[in-house]
């Protein structure tokens, strides 16, 4: 049931851990197929995970396939399955972006490619791991966003797919270290509604982020 979304629950979490976004037990990932979802097991090693570890449940939270429970943050994976009709989420404890939702209310817009989050990632506010209170303060921060931060806990992602949800995360992780650096330096300049609508119109105008072939080819 589920073998190319398990398998692709299983390898994502691998390459989290290689990357450092996750370690151990901590951070938990699923795509979705239809009314069905393969999600990480609770307690996993995820930089140990394998396919056949991978449980699947249904948008209810039954479990349908799988000897393993699924992560005790189910609720906050479904919650966003229902309320964005997403295909992939991952959370983390990602270095740098659990560090900043420990003191800020939001990551303000630094850098234009934060475009790719939505703009200004919100942090929810903390909450229980594994309550709905914390699914319900992280589903509001990310609306109309593609990521959130989770105060002093770590942040969520999600996207149409799971390369997608990845791609968020690390960018979020990114965004999160170059703040960071700069507030070591001094106060982060912020994009202004300007600065941002000039972007978006040069990435409509040029097709920026996208291959395309040169000219005269």
């Amino acid at each position: 049931m589920l073998e190319r979304e398990r398998e692709q629950v299983a390898a994502a979490a691998r390459k989290l851990a290689a990357a450092g976004l996750v370690s151990a037990t901590n951070g938990n990932l699923s795509v979705r197929c239809d009314d069905l979802v393969a999600v990480s097991p609770t307690g996993a090693v995820l930089g140990e995970l394998q396919a056949a570890d991978v449980p699947v449940v249904d948008i209810e939270g039954a479990v349908r396939f799988g000897a393993l429970a699924p992560t005790s943050e189910l609720s906050l994976h479904l919650g966003v399955y229902r309320r964005f009709e997403s295909g992939a989420v991952v959370h983390t404890h990602a270095p740098m972006a659990t560090a900043l939702a420990c003191v800020l209310d939001e990551l303000p817009m630094v850098h234009y490619e934060m475009l790719g989050l939505g703009g200004a990632v919100r942090v929810a506010p903390y909450a229980t791991f594994g309550t709905p209170e914390l699914a319900a303060g992280v589903l509001d921060a990310l609306e109309g966003r593609l990521a959130a931060l989770m105060a002093n806990h770590g942040a969520v992602t999600h996207g149409p797919d799971l390369a997608t949800a990845l791609r968020a995360t690390e960018l979020l992780e990114w965004a999160c270290t170059v703040y960071w650096r700069a507030a070591q330096l001094g106060t982060p300049r912020v994009l202004d509604d300007a600065a941002v609508q000039a972007v978006v119109a040069q990435v409509t105008t040029t097709g920026y982020g996208a291959t395309r072939r040169a000219e005269g080819e």
